[in-house]
């Protein structure tokens, strides 16, 4: 389901994905990124929304801000979710343009009962790419509606990929049925959820909630637009299944610890992958335990035997 390369904007530079939307790349690329963090600009000829400035660059503060047209100005900061490759750029934008940073919460805000738990026990790892100093000026609920100049966004809470993540139902006027989707929903790679920052039941549930909130297309934080949002929804919560699919199949075989059945489920990853791709399987295997399915001694650390039950 990866997206051919034909994805490669200059970075940058603002193109106009649809009416009242625009989207800037930044230069930041990786294997978790893939050509970079797509900001988002909402609206035109008045106050402007930009969602998820991005890592600290001052290239990309340039592009944001050359980006405005005669008469624009930035009213709103919106977060989808507190990851270094979304947020540090925030407050740079903040302060050049006196715009308020809105979000869910803090790093750790919509933590569910379990994550706070395996936290406080510690040994689980994680933390990785958190911007553990985030803090918005302005918190969202699930639901809340923003409105600027010629646009109103809804934000809707998301969790899974990160406890705080929030996509953002657009109308900008068009009636086009737009949603920016963060990292929960891309079309070039599924999410990595690695606990206990990330949650493998909240993002299923996520899913399957999204999944009946309808839209026509979905913008994400990295790649290109996703035209068919409910078939990309359906494969990633059938991909998910599979996943847990095989690590029950690969429990079968005996005991195992995350590590262990990464390398028995993920036989085409490439090794430099393979340490997310654990934290994934650590990730169904929680899943998997709260719901009766595994046992494994407490207190959970991320070396910890998997048995079935």
């Amino acid at each position: 389901m990866r997206q051919p390369d034909e994805f490669n904007p200059t970075p940058h530079v603002p193109e106009e994905v649809m009416p009242g939307l625009r989207r800037i790349l930044c230069d930041n690329p990786s294997a978790f990124t893939y050509r970079g963090t797509n900001t988002y600009l909402i609206g035109e000829g008045g106050g402007i929304a930009v969602v998820d400035p991005g890592p600290p660059s001052t290239a990309h503060l340039a592009g944001i801000m050359g980006a405005l047209r005669e008469g624009e100005h930035i009213s709103h900061i919106f977060i989808t979710h507190a990851h270094l490759d979304h947020t540090p750029l925030a407050a740079d934008l903040a302060r050049q343009t006196g715009a308020p940073v809105l979000a869910y919460g803090d790093a750790l805000a919509g933590q569910s009962a379990v994550m706070r738990e395996l936290s406080a026990e510690g040994g689980m790892g994680g933390g990785e790419g958190i911007d553990a100093d985030f803090m918005p000026d302005e918190t969202l609920a699930d639901g809340q509606e923003v409105a600027g100049d010629g646009w109103r966004v809804t934000a809707l809470w998301t969790p899974g990929h990160q406890c705080n993540h929030l996509c953002f139902d657009v109308d900008t006027g068009s009636g086009y049925g737009t949603i920016l989707t963060g990292d929960h929903v891309m079309g070039w790679s599924s999410s990595i959820v690695s606990p206990p920052d990330g949650d493998l039941t909240q993002f299923m549930q996520s899913c399957r909630s999204l999944r009946a909130h309808p839209a026509r297309v979905h913008l994400p934080g990295h790649g290109a637009a996703i035209t068919d949002p409910g078939a990309r929804l359906d494969w990633l919560v059938a991909h998910r299944e599979q996943r847990e699919a095989s690590i029950l199949e690969a429990l079968r075989s005996g005991p195992a610890d995350a590590t262990g059945i990464a390398v028995q489920v993920y036989t085409e990853t490439p090794p430099d992958l393979l340490p997310a791709a654990t934290r994934n399987v650590l990730a169904h295997l929680i899943d998997l335990a709260e719901r009766g399915r595994v046992t494994t001694d407490r207190p959970l650390r991320t070396t910890s035997i998997f048995r079935l039950t």
